[in-house]
């Protein structure tokens, strides 16, 4: 049977195939609907957990123990993950075990474009990267007979484009392989130096053997053509380069990357007399073949960053300029995102951005945009955890010369979890003078909806305990602690001015459910939730432009007539309503 697959649903499906019992991972765009597909196979316990490196000590525990397990993760997550990888790597498996790296080239939904080809040099593990869907599936079924051969937990690598684009795949069945037989074994998986030193020289080894299978296996594939121009490329690249070139060139499509198959490149690459090296972001393959004394072209033409695509390999290695149709800048109005009309984060930030000599530390997630015109209510973003620990940094730096001012630190409930409780429990163990706005929209919201710790509901829907981010913040230590209604203005403004004359770690909690999310009974009884919609009566409208002030999408202005809303996005959350000094933003039917 075929069937029309993303990536991301063929990466599913492919460790369904290979008899994968356990899956854990943390939602972030690419790679999130990895898990959101697995969790569909009943065969496998497929959970979300607070954060990458946990969801990576789950997959390395349940390969002890001996099943199959897969982790999968963004580039940024890998970061946060590579702790426990890194000794992985050491240890070996029992299981085979693949972790599942998605990275984001062009920066579509993330603050970096890192290339985590260099996390499997440095962190000493197998490589794969698939080129389809097809080869995801497929891949990934190898990778785990890889993991399991060699004794070695293995990286898989897709990009974003990969991850989302559709192509027919061919389905299987399911391989139950069982679980492994369990055994102590205190020399192998206990990771103190003496045994570790051990391993190490034992890895090295196993990079030899992973090597020699590399130059046949058919994970890299050979095409030649009648041309004396040779291309090498890895994963989506290659769908790149085929559309440019076509039979006119000859190809190594590597998708074993680490170690790479060095025999297999001097073989191809001694046929040709012209070589390009076609690949997104760092050289990492070009700077691999190089150091084999092989004179190839790469960077020097194609770009070091953003996202590849036929277009731009045209222009960069035949000069042509690519045939599409441009846009005219007098005809394109530029639309920025923005937080969602009814987004229970806009009331925040939209008294944030009233008060004056304020340092407002932000975080990943929707709340991000809580920094784009005409809030304006950020400071800084750096990653997931650091809403909180940088505002701590300010905090400390500013008292070294006595300045006085106030300091929000903005973190997502989701990210809470993740990575915000310690860096809460940083500033109440050192004291710092730092007011923490935890917004609570019951949800994951940016990465789609995923549940998490917070909800009350697992990935499989089950439902479960609610962990209590007030409970937590009282039992680090927080004396001061306000749970508070972010779509009631007043409330919010009163709360802020509070604890702006605090001089001690304070936290305000912002809660209430995200304008998309689909409601549960329990949710809408226990926020009092009804539809409702919003209307200006222009003959109240002064035309003040107020309202356009808090940035929501639904309002509109029209210079003869003043400020319209439109009824197909308003959700009722009355915060335009509350800042109109006019009255000419009523409720429907009142």
């Amino acid at each position: 049977m075929k069937e029309l697959l993303s990536g991301n649903e063929a990466a599913a499906r492919g460790a369904f195939e290979a008899g994968v019992l356990v899956a854990s991972a943390y939602p972030g765009t690419p790679s999130t609907e990895i898990l959101e597909n697995l969790a569909s196979y009943k065969d496998v316990y497929s959970e979300w957990a607070p954060n990458e490196k946990v969801a990576v000590e789950v997959v390395v525990g349940a390969s002890i123990a001996g099943a199959r397990s897969i982790a999968a993760m963004k580039h940024v997550g890998l970061n946060v993950a590579a702790d426990p990888m890194f000794t992985f790597s050491y240890l070996g498996v029992n299981g085979g075990c693949v972790i599942v790296t998605a990275d984001d080239p062009g920066m579509h939904s993330s603050q970096n474009e890192q290339d985590n080809r260099y996390y499997a040099r440095h962190s000493k593990l197998p490589l794969i990267e698939p080129s389809d869907s097809q080869e995801t599936k497929d891949f990934m079924i190898k990778s785990f007979e890889i993991s399991e051969k060699f004794d070695v937990p293995v990286l898989f690598r897709m990009t974003t484009r990969l991850c989302h684009s559709k192509s027919i795949v061919e389905l299987g069945e399911r391989k139950e392989v069982g679980v492994k037989p369990y055994a102590r074994n205190i020399p192998k998986f206990v990771a103190t130096p003496a045994a570790c030193r051990v391993h190490h020289a034992e890895l090295e080894e196993k990079l030899k053997k992973l090597e020699e299978y590399a130059q046949t296996c058919d994970l890299n594939t050979t095409i030649l053509n009648n041309s004396d121009i040779g291309v090498i490329t890895s994963g989506i690249s290659f769908q790149y380069a085929r559309e440019v070139f076509g039979d006119k060139v000859s190809y190594l499509k590597l998708g074993f990357t680490f170690p790479l198959p060095k025999k297999l490149i001097s073989d191809f690459c001694s046929k040709f007399k012209t070589i390009y090296v076609i690949e997104e972001l760092e050289p990492y393959l070009e700077t691999e073949i190089k150091a084999m004394g092989i004179n190839v072209t790469g960077k020097e033409k194609i770009p070091l960053t953003g996202e590849l695509s036929p277009q731009i390999i045209r222009k960069a290695i035949l000069n042509e300029e690519p045939q599409y149709n441009k846009p005219t800048p007098e005809r394109v109005v530029a639309r920025p995102p923005i937080l969602c009309a009814g987004c229970p984060h806009r009331g925040i930030f939209f008294e944030l951005s009233k008060r004056k000599d304020t340092v407002i530390t932000g975080d990943i997630g929707c709340y991000t945009l809580g920094s784009a015109d005409p809030l304006n209510a950020m400071d800084t973003v750096i990653c997931m955890g650091a809403g909180i620990s940088a505002a701590h940094g300010f905090a400390k730096a500013f008292a070294k010369t006595d300045r006085k001012t106030k300091i929000f630190g903005v973190v997502g409930d989701s990210t809470f979890f993740h990575s915000g409780i310690t860096s809460l429990i940083d500033i109440v163990y050192n004291k710092s003078n730092v007011t923490v706005i935890i917004l609570d929209n019951r949800i994951t919201g940016m990465t789609g909806h995923q549940e998490n710790p917070g909800t009350g509901y697992t990935l499989m829907g089950d439902k479960t305990d609610i962990i209590d981010i007030e409970q937590i913040v009282k039992a680090i230590g927080v004396k001061h602690v306000s749970v508070i209604n972010p779509n009631q203005l007043k409330q919010v403004r009163e709360v802020l001015n509070e604890y702006s004359a605090l001089e001690e770690p304070s936290v305000i909690i912002a809660k209430y459910p995200c304008a998309l999310k689909k409601l549960r009974l329990e949710e809408k009884q226990s926020f009092n939730i009804k539809p409702s919609k919003y209307v200006v009566d222009p003959s109240k409208c002064k035309k003040c432009r107020m309202c356009l002030k808090i940035g929501c999408p639904a309002i509109s202005f029209n210079e003869d007539t003043g400020s319209f809303i439109d009824e197909n996005q308003c959700i009722g959350c009355s915060v335009c309503s509350q800042v109109c000094s006019f009255g000419a933003i009523t409720k429907v039917g009142e």
